[in-house]
């Protein structure tokens, strides 16, 4: 016993640190608040280092042995263990306070501007809006916020419904479903709006758009489903008190005019002025006004998170083209309306029931879909959404396809810890995985916006009526058929990244024949032709933040794709847990993260690349352009992608992309 116990004395730094495996198993606290927007991975959520390393076997055994031989000296010293850990991981691990702390230094530095800056864009809205005032707008975002936070507290959004767009309110609506199928719910206390600011204007023929940065912090914390409000808040007023930004985007048509004292804060219709008590329609009961389009008062479209926020105007490939067949096209539009999609498709995914979907997606979609959830109950399985949070919604660029109906690309980047779950048990631990998806809606050819719903997108394209979750596949109120396409966007499929930019669709969804570029508008003779012209794929990379380098979201999804991939085929051996573990480090992805993704497998993502598939090449491209980010590879990084290859069947492939190197 005394070579053991010298044995133990040669392991005592381990041992202390060991003794936090205990409270490993708890499980950790999240933050909340209005919106989910804590939930979204930034890609800056570290552990300690992407390295890491795990405690020699031996060392748990000994750690048992002890306890079992000498409780009255290792359960006071693992108790100890516990609660230095809960403290650690408190108040002084990076992954807490401290990269909080990271996180909204760079929110703050990402949303300054200048007053110059901010009197221009006053200036430029009040050449239209001669009564516009910025101040009142500011109060009126406060109000809001605090608003939307109450409601989101109640897990009741119906007080704040009219100030936001269809999709925003279809995002609160869905994770609330969402965090009560999880078993918990939000509570919050201490609310403060601590700054509001413009910080941007965006104008358009269509719509102008501000940004207003908001500066709140607050106590929040997930409780229970069950807690009452008054056992939240006591849960709440025990949280760590936190500081945070989010960008608010507000949207409103060109040209209309402030109405001083008759807006809807006052209780009154901003188009008609008559008194406004609300009501599932969002439409005034006198004038019949859509109070949430954005055709009368600014209406909330957008919520980011600071850390996240960008300011660009960008190029759409073949925008123009597509205007010329609908005038009225505008962007704004459109992503509000891809994001409400998203947000009926991951709702239909976590019921497991396509119901939703019936009236914005084609025929061909939903069946793909429930076959999806036909094999998955097969296996007592579903799919888990948790935490789900979106970071931006970015249109790519138009198709017309033969017959006679054009296609809109739309990327959705987006986070959430998503896997397969037992249908009726509690879901799985799993890791948070940024993903890039891109939702493709078509719409028949010559089929125009309409502009009178403006950001009112969920709603029947022929006569204005809102559209419900029934099962029909009609409108409810003129019974106009729904979900072909004939009259406004519908959802045709949903990918990843990868399989878009191969064009590897499912053959179920693949138009025959294949869909042809619009015809490339002329280019002037002092312009250099857009890629549309050049003959260029608009699934190719673009300036909207494709820097698989600089973006950390981009290298952690890559690597979890990795861990997938290497378990797809059998157990993942210690060589190859060595190499990812070495990818994470170079990476700065957590290690522990990486464990989770090894651990679920396959399953973490809904369409893993498949082996020698278009797709895969895509893929291996992208590890390629990773490893090659200081202008060679060595032969760490030759053994990943040779790692890599294997599992995709591209070997050949890969001697070509190494060429030379």
């Amino acid at each position: 016993m005394r070579t053991s116990f010298n044995r133990l004395v040669s392991w005592t730094p381990w041992l202390l640190g060991g003794l936090g495996l205990v409270p490993l198993l708890l499980p950790l606290v999240a933050e909340a608040r209005g919106g989910g927007g804590e939930h979204y991975s930034s890609g800056r959520d570290r552990d300690s280092g992407g390295g890491g390393g795990a405690l020699p076997i031996e060392l748990v055994y000994w750690l048992v042995r002890l306890v079992i031989y000498y409780p009255h000296i290792m359960l006071p010293l693992v108790g100890a263990g516990a609660v230095a850990w809960y403290f650690y991981r408190k108040n002084l691990h990076p992954t807490g306070a401290t990269q909080r702390a990271l996180d909204q230094r760079d929110a703050e530095l990402q949303t300054v501007v200048s007053a110059r800056d901010v009197d221009g864009w006053v200036q430029a809205l009040q050449r239209a809006d001669p009564q516009f005032q910025l101040e009142p707008l500011l109060d009126r975002t406060r109000r809001l916020f605090l608003a939307v936070q109450d409601a989101w507290f109640k897990r009741d959004m119906a007080p704040v419904r009219p100030f936001l767009s269809d999709a925003t309110s279809q995002r609160f609506g869905v994770q609330l479903r969402l965090m009560r199928a999880q078993g918990v719910r939000d509570a919050l206390t201490d609310i403060q709006v601590l700054d509001v600011g413009l910080i941007g204007l965006e104008r358009s023929e269509w719509f102008d758009t501000v940004h207003l940065r908001v500066r709140a912090r607050m106590r929040d914390t997930d409780v229970s489903a069950t807690a009452s409000d008054a056992e939240a808040l006591q849960a709440a007023r025990s949280a760590r008190m936190e500081t945070f930004t989010e960008v608010w985007s507000f949207v409103r048509k060109p040209g209309v005019g402030t109405r001083i004292g008759a807006d809807l804060f006052q209780g009154k219709c901003p188009n008609c002025g008559a008194p406004y008590d609300g009501g599932a329609s969002n439409q005034c009961g006198y004038c019949q006004a859509i109070v949430n389009s954005g055709n009368y008062d600014w209406t909330l479209s957008e919520i980011t998170q600071g850390v996240e926020y960008t300011r660009h105007a960008l190029h759409v490939d073949r925008l123009d083209e597509a205007r010329e067949a609908d005038p009225a096209l505008n962007l704004e539009i459109l992503e509000d309306r891809t994001s409400l999609l998203f947000w009926k498709w991951v709702d239909a995914q976590s019921r497991a029931s396509t119901q939703g979907l019936h009236k914005v997606a084609t025929p061909d979609f939903i069946a793909g879909l429930d076959e999806e959830q036909a094999r998955l109950r097969e296996r007592q399985l579903r799919r888990v959404f948790l935490e789900c949070a979106v970071g931006g919604v970015i249109v790519r660029g138009f198709e017309r396809e033969p017959n006679g109906f054009d296609r809109v690309h739309v990327e959705v980047r987006w986070s959430a810890r998503t896997g397969q779950g037992p249908a009726n048990e509690t879901p799985p631990a799993l890791p948070t995985v940024p993903q890039r998806w891109v939702f493709t809606l078509r719409r028949q050819h010559g089929a125009t916006t309409n502009t009178s719903n403006g950001m009112s997108t969920d709603r029947c394209a022929q006569c204005n009526a809102p559209l419900t979750d029934s099962a029909a596949t009609t409108c409810d109120f003129c019974g106009t058929r729904l979900g072909t396409g004939e009259r406004d966007w519908v959802l045709v499929s949903a990918e990843p990244v990868e399989s878009w930019r191969a064009g590897a669709r499912p053959a179920a969804r693949r138009p025959a024949p294949s869909t042809r570029p619009l015809a490339p508008p002329p280019v002037a003779a002092h312009e250099a032709p857009p890629a549309a012209v050049r003959g260029e794929d608009i699934r190719g990379d673009d300036v909207r933040g494709d820097d698989v380098i600089a973006d950390p979201q981009e290298r952690q999804r890559l690597l979890f794709m990795m861990a997938a991939l290497a378990t797809a085929d059998g157990q993942v051996d210690a060589a190859e847990r060595k190499l990812l573990e070495d990818c994470a480090r170079r990476w700065s992805v957590p290690w522990s993260q990486v464990q989770m993704a090894i651990n679920t497998g396959p399953s973490l993502f809904t369409k893993l690349v498949q082996r020698g598939t278009p797709a895969a090449e895509v893929f291996l491209s992208r590890l390629v352009e990773m490893a090659l980010v200081d202008g060679r590879i060595d032969r760490k990084e030759r053994r990943m992608l040779e790692f890599a290859a294997a599992h995709l069947g591209l070997e050949a492939k890969l001697s070509q992309l190494l060429a030379g190197r």
